[in-house]
């Protein structure tokens, strides 16, 4: 690391997400770096809410993570399953699921997903469907996704994988996905602080504030493999904290950090070329984006993890936000602030 504290390299980093809020691309966003001697810095700006009111952002407030839950969540229920060996990653879904596809035993393909399938995104399942669309009843939209015949495609990254898992692991534990622990400043909605906004939707009818984002998590209780989590960014940096100081099991980190093939690890994604982490971080960087504008990033070799959350979808995901670039930005100048490469009077 350069001589500058931590502090000084959030506010080197923090320059593309200030420009992205000053140019009304988001809204608001909170950058948030942890080392792996537990020490943090945040930076802030923007608003939580500017439709049909402004409100401004706080470290205090609570995003929703959207697709953070499958790596935040989802994942390590499951791998800590495996660790208590009620589950063997390589074996078949069904094995928690005896339903799934319960009227063709013998031909269904969704019968022969493992575990490792879906934590991995190596299925056959689509990326999405509006599940919502057919229903409002979670317990029947539950069965729905069961029993549907799914079609089949190159593997993809996919929701329908992590609703799956979310499923077996609520069959597994014999309760709901709320049930489960999670550490603090993390929580299923609605949350228990200021809630940050997202998006006006069409299909609810409001600006929707403190409820899941995710259509089809809303419709299904609001707890889901793939969506549902709400976090601080204080609550993000101690979950990243524990990759970082070993807290977090070490069958987990293995399995997280063990590349399953080019650019995926179980549930994270793995360092790639053009990726949303950006390309100065080290091979040995795992991260996850979610659709609402939230995103971490854990750079073990480094021993350094960042997270930057923002309202991209807020009033309207049919906006240019320019949320790639900022990803890949930010990314690109934690690392540069970090090792040196920018000093406090260098423009990002």
């Amino acid at each position: 690391m350069t001589g500058l504290s931590l502090t000084h390299v959030a506010e080197l980093a923090f320059a593309p997400a200030a420009a992205s809020v000053v140019a009304g691309r988001v809204s608001g966003a909170i950058l948030g770096i942890v080392s792996a001697d537990g020490q943090c810095a945040t930076r802030v700006a923007g608003f939580a809410q500017t439709d049909p009111c402004k409100e401004p952002l706080t470290i205090d407030h609570w995003f929703d993570l959207a697709s953070l839950t499958k790596v935040m969540a989802t994942t390590r229920f499951v791998l800590r399953l495996a660790e208590e060996g009620r589950i063997d990653l390589d074996r078949p879904l069904i094995d928690a699921i005896p339903d799934l596809r319960q009227y063709d035993v013998g031909g269904a393909a969704e019968r022969r997903l493992t575990f490792r399938d879906c934590l991995s995104h190596r299925t056959f399942l689509p990326a999405v469907e509006p599940i919502y669309t057919y229903g409002d009843d979670p317990d029947q939209l539950r069965a729905f996704v069961l029993q549907r015949e799914w079609r089949h495609g190159p593997p993809v990254y996919s929701d329908i994988n992590f609703i799956l898992l979310g499923i077996a692991v609520e069959r597994l534990t014999g309760g709901t996905l709320d049930a489960l622990p999670l550490g603090e400043g993390l929580s299923w909605g609605p949350p228990p602080g200021p809630a940050v906004a997202t998006e006006r939707c069409a299909w609810r009818g409001h600006v929707m504030k403190g409820a899941v984002h995710d259509e089809n998590c809303f419709a299904m209780g609001g707890r889901t493999g793939h969506a549902g989590l709400f976090g601080t960014v204080a609550g993000v940096l101690d979950f990243a904290a524990g990759l970082l100081n070993g807290s977090a099991s070490s069958s987990e980190l293995d399995a997280i950090r063990t590349r399953v093939h080019a650019n995926r690890t179980l549930g994270w994604e793995a360092r790639a070329d053009g990726w949303p982490g950006g390309d100065a971080c080290s091979d040995a960087t795992i991260g996850h984006t979610g659709f609402t504008g939230t995103g971490l990033w854990v750079d073990f070799e480094r021993g350094l993890a960042w997270t930057l959350l923002t309202n991209r979808v807020h009033p309207t995901r049919h906006s240019d936000s320019g949320i790639a670039q900022l990803r890949r930005e930010t990314g690109n100048a934690v690392i540069a602030a970090w090792d040196g490469s920018i000093g406090l009077g260098d423009q990002v």
